[in-house]
Parts: C-alpha cells; sequence; structure tokens
C-alpha cells in the first residue's frame, strides 16, 4: 500500500488557498484597523478573536453538514467552490473600503468594513472543515499521517507565498504615517485561492475517489478498527489525567505569547520600529520558513530525547526570543538584520514545540476516547488565540506598544513552569522521518 503522493498534493490546493487568506489577515487586518480606521487596539483586538469565536461554532457545524451532503460533486467540494467564490468576491470589498476611509473617513465606511468582515469571516468558516476532511475522505487510514504531512506542507507553501509577495512589494514604502494600500495584496490571495479552487475541482474527482475508498475499505476489513473496537475504554489514572491538565494550561500559555505576537506583530513593528510593512511581512517569513527547515530535525531529536525535553527547549528558546526582541526595543527604533536571525529561532522554537505538543495529548489518552482529548486540544488552544489579541490590544492601548513582548515573553514562559508537571505522553518509539516529520496542527 503507497500513498498516492501526486494526488494528495492536488487535495492540499485547498488547504493552500485557507492557509494563505489566514496569514494575510492576521498580517493585515490589525494594521487596518488600527492605522486607518484608528480602532484602538483592544477593540481591535476583539474584532481579531472574532475568528476563532466563529471557528468554536462554525467548523463542527458545517463539518457535519458536509458529512451529510449527497452533491454530485461530492460531499466537500460543493462547500470548497462556494466558499472560496464567495470569499474572494467579500475579500475584495475589504480593501476598496479601506482607502477609500482614507481618503474620505466616515463612519458608515467604517460600520461597513466591520459588517462585511463579519461576512468573510463566517464564509471562510462554511468551507474550512469540508476542505480539511477531503483528504481522510479519499485516503486509507494507514495513510493518513503522512498524507496529512503533505496537507500541512502545502498550506505552509500557502503563507510563504503570500510573506514573499508581500515583502517584494511593500519593502520600499515608507511606514512614517502613510495610507499603504493593500488592495494589491487582495488580488494577490484572492487570484491563489481561486487557482487553487481550480485545481481542486479539475483534478480531484471526489466521487469517484470516495467510491475507490469505499471499495479499499470493504477489502481492508481490519483498518477501519476504531478505538473502541480494538481496545476496551478505561478511565485516565489520576498521574495521567494530571499531566494531560499540565499539557493543556502549557498549549494555552503558549498560544497566549505566540498568537499575540503574530495578531501584533505588523503594527508593533511599523509603530515601534518604524519598519516598513515589507520588513515586518520579511521578519514573519523567515519565521516561517525556519520553522519549516526544523521540522525533520526536531522530530529527530525528539526520537533521541524526548517530545517533553524537546518542547521545553522550544519554550525556552522561545520565550528568550521574545525578551531580546524586548530588549532591542529599549535601545533601537530601527530595523536591523538581527531581527532576521531572531525570528529564525522563533520559526525553530515554534517547531519544536508545534510538531510534540498534539502527540504528547494523544499519546496520554490510549484506552480513552482519542477524538475527544484532540479536541480538547483544540479547545485550549483556540480559546488562548480568542484571549490574547484582545488582551494584548488592551496592554499596548493602555501601557504602551512595547508591552507587546515582555507580555508574549511571560506567558511563554509560564507555560515552561507548567511543562515540568507534565510526567506522561512522552515518546517511546522513533520519532517519525522525512515528510511525516510535517505532520503537526496550527
Amino acid at each position: 500500500m503507497k500513498l498516492n503522493t501526486k494526488r494528495t498534493i492536488l487535495i492540499g490546493f485547498a488547504f493552500l488557498a485557507i492557509s494563505a487568506f489566514w496569514q494575510m489577515y492576521d498580517n493585515l487586518v490589525p494594521l487596518i484597523l488600527t492605522r486607518t480606521f484608528n480602532i484602538n487596539e483592544t477593540i481591535s483586538g476583539a474584532i481579531m478573536a472574532a475568528d476563532n469565536v466563529l471557528a468554536l461554532f462554525l467548523l463542527p457545524l458545517f463539518g457535519t453538514i458536509s458529512d451529510k451532503s449527497k452533491n454530485p460533486l461530492g460531499r466537500r467540494r460543493p462547500f470548497i467552490l462556494r466558499g472560496t467564490i464567495v470569499a474572494v468576491i467579500l475579500m475584495m470589498g475589504l480593501p476598496l473600503l479601506d482607502n477609500s476611509y482614507a481618503a474620505a473617513p466616515s463612519d458608515v465606511k467604517m460600520i461597513a468594513f466591520i459588517v462585511l468582515l463579519g461576512l468573510l469571516l463566517i464564509t471562510m468558516g462554511t468551507f474550512r472543515s469540508p476542505a480539511v476532511a477531503l483528504m481522510p475522505d479519499v485516503t486509507p487510514k494507514p495513510l493518513r499521517s503522512k498524507a496529512n504531512a503533505i496537507i500541512n506542507l502545502m498550506g505552509a507553501i500557502g503563507g510563504i507565498i503570500y510573506l514573499i509577495v508581500t515583502s517584494l512589494i511593500y519593502s520600499p514604502k515608507s511606514a512614517n504615517g502613510e495610507h499603504v494600500d493593500v488592495l494589491p495584496l487582495f488580488i494577490i490571495v484572492g487570484s491563489i485561492m481561486l487557482i487553487a479552487l481550480f485545481i481542486v475541482m479539475t483534478f480531484v474527482n471526489e466521487p469517484e475517489l470516495a467510491r475507490e475508498q469505499a471499495a479499499y475499505e470493504a477489502l481492508h476489513p481490519e483498518d477501519d478498527l476504531s478505538e473502541e473496537t480494538s481496545e476496551k475504554k478505561q478511565a485516565l489514572p489520576r498521574p495521567v489525567r494530571r499531566s494531560l491538565i499540565f499539557m493543556l494550561l502549557s498549549i494555552s500559555l503558549w498560544f497566549i505569547g505566540y498568537n499575540g505576537i503574530t495578531t501584533w506583530f505588523s503594527t508593533y513593528a511599523m509603530e515601534v520600529w518604524n519598519m516598513t510593512l515589507g520588513n515586518a511581512t520579511t521578519c514573519l517569513t523567515v519565521a516561517t520558513a525556519g520553522a519549516i527547515i526544523s521540522y525533520i530535525p526536531v522530530g529527530i531529536v525528539a526520537s533521541h530525547i524526548g517530545r517533553r525535553r524537546t518542547i521545553k527547549f522550544g519554550v525556552a528558546l522561545l520565550a528568550s526570543c521574545f525578551f531580546i526582541a524586548f530588549v532591542y526595543t529599549l535601545i533601537s527604533d530601527k530595523f536591523s538584520p538581527i531581527l532576521l536571525v531572531l525570528f529564525v529561532l522563533v520559526g525553530v522554537a515554534w517547531a519544536s514545540i508545534n510538531v510534540n505538543s498534539l502527540p504528547m495529548v494523544v499519546e496520554m489518552c490510549k484506552g480513552s476516547d482519542v477524538g475527544k482529548f484532540t479536541g480538547l486540544y483544540y479547545t485550549f488552544s483556540m480559546t488562548a488565540q480568542i484571549i490574547t489579541p484582545i488582551v494584548a490590544g488592551f496592554l499596548m492601548r493602555n501601557i504602551g506598544y512595547k508591552m507587546l513582548f515582555p507580555y508574549a515573553a511571560v506567558f511563554v514562559a509560564l507555560s515552561y513552569v507548567t511543562m515540568c508537571f507534565v510526567r506522561h505522553g512522552d515518546n517511546k518509539i522513533e520519532a517519525k522521518k522525512g515528510i511525516e516529520a510535517f505532520d503537526i496542527e496550527d
């Protein structure tokens, strides 16, 4: 049995489009809210948290609805088709309203922007779960781990494409109070989404692949053994439950710190370091690149020293990088290549954490409902991402922008403390190698 890599890559274009959009959203929307519409950081943070709030409801809802779909195009592709087209149409209105407000401010335009943004977030929530579910629908269970690695890599490529394009387009632009026209970026990302949609709709025949998958499962029933049938469910022992609680707390804490930076960095860099949008985006690009090139080495290291030690190394490195960035803020208000080196290390640190955290949760839950505890992982991580844009924005508004990096460093450092109480979930076999080292979740 061998994974059809080409087919998996084609399916992965749906996730590439989604990742490109969210990278742009996190990069540009806080900038537009604070610099164009002059909305204070606390309220802007609440708006930025809205996508995660909606995701808690929309992702399972539309995942379930698509499960029951009997459309001739398949269960998932109709949602991907409609959702992508509507999202591209809606998102084109955002930079137009941004430019119009910059030229002639109006409360009506601000309200229209926020309403349009809400509709866009709802639309994105309608097809994210179907897009992610398409791969397991047409991939045999023993091959889904490797296939998921390819899907995640495609998502990373989508984010990198956006970041590189932004760096190239906006590096020469001034950041000193000038309004930045981001319409070209929305057009480029919209084009990426439509091209990816064309590839999925043209080259991924979901009904045929689903029939092939059903035929395979009929011939190989042994691959469909669930946790309930293969192993008697049992309650978690008290020490394991304690480790799980501290693990989930750790996940929340490092997501609070890290997501605070990813949400506010572009705005912070332009306000504090007088960086251009291009230079700010370059920092995020090298951080993403640092993470991508670290996934395989991190998997190898974890196989030798364990997941827990690898995570603790990543947490310590991430907190140190954020603290050093704060120190740099105290001595300079200009961009320096030193920041690029620092953000490469941020990427390495995040890879060390992210590659190993979900596997630790799953490892602790053997004999229990693994799906339930995987849901707990996402509940804690997404709740953190709901809280942190608001809290970080409040601190930046009421104390100062320079609070961002100390805020992130403190929460990441606290996750190191909670990780010290995690005693279970470490690997006892060699970690994945090669492409499977990319098998992570955002």
